[in-house]
């Protein structure tokens, strides 16, 4: 078997960080041996999210087995998870915001034996829905957990109460014509109607400016995506993300 060196687009800090939080798991789990020590497991870790690395290939680079690095990718991804703040946390960060940007993408997924949940009739393919809060300069901010595709972008706003915490907070979001309705601080361009057919001059120039500043939202999803491991998941997809929407 070949091997060669390879890269990840990634700073030494990411890695510093989850070794870090592997570390201290290992302490408090009183481990006494590992097959890979604490930077190792976390850049075996960040090998298959940020590059989708197999865990065959990753397993063959790293000299352990295919089971230890299926075990040892999934527990870094749980010390991850617990990391991750929730919408109340990021609020404060996001309170703070000159405005913000409000949107959805899907994640695709392998196609499941209960396909309907998970079928976008919009992208018209499988996937997870996940809303994307991003500040002015297109940076992100919080990701949702997932929900099925079939789930309209407003609707799984409103799922994990992202629309009222925004309101609460008096932060101007911009969000596209699939929040339209929103109500809040969302604002959304205008939309054509059955008995309006034509905008005026001063509501395309609104749209066009709107268009603007939302597009900077696009960095966002494009800094989640840039993780290979989301390009398609191939786990179950009620696996994509542990939190559960808030109940209404």
């Amino acid at each position: 078997m070949l091997s060669y060196p390879a890269t990840i687009s990634l700073s030494s800090r990411t890695l510093n960080h989850l070794a870090e939080r592997i570390r201290s798991h290992r302490k408090q789990r009183r481990s006494r041996w590992r097959r890979l020590e604490p930077g190792r497991q976390a850049l075996l870790a960040l090998a298959h999210l940020r590059n989708g690395d197999t865990y065959t290939r990753l397993a063959a680079g790293f000299e352990i087995g295919v089971a230890t690095a299926w075990r040892y990718v999934q527990e870094a991804i749980a010390l991850l998870a617990t990391a991750a703040d929730d919408l109340a946390t990021a609020m404060v960060r996001i309170r703070r915001l000159a405005y913000a940007i409000l949107d959805g993408t899907l994640i695709p997924i392998d196609r499941v034996a209960d396909q309907r949940p998970y079928y976008s009739g919009k992208h018209k393919h499988h996937g997870v829905n996940v809303q994307v809060i991003a500040d002015a300069a297109g940076r992100l901010v919080w990701a949702s957990p997932a929900l099925p595709g079939s789930v309209h972008d407003l609707t799984a706003a409103r799922t994990y109460g992202i629309i009222d915490a925004l309101t609460r907070a008096d932060v101007m979001t911009f969000a596209d014509k699939g929040y339209q309705g929103a109500r809040g601080s969302v604002r959304t361009p205008f939309k054509r109607r059955r008995f309006r057919p034509k905008l005026s001059r001063r509501q395309k120039a609104i749209n066009r400016a709107h268009a603007k500043i939302r597009a900077r939202g696009e960095r966002a999803i494009a800094t989640l995506k840039a993780w290979k491991i989301l390009a398609k998941l191939r786990c179950c997809p009620r696996r994509a993300t542990v939190s559960a929407p808030r109940e209404n």
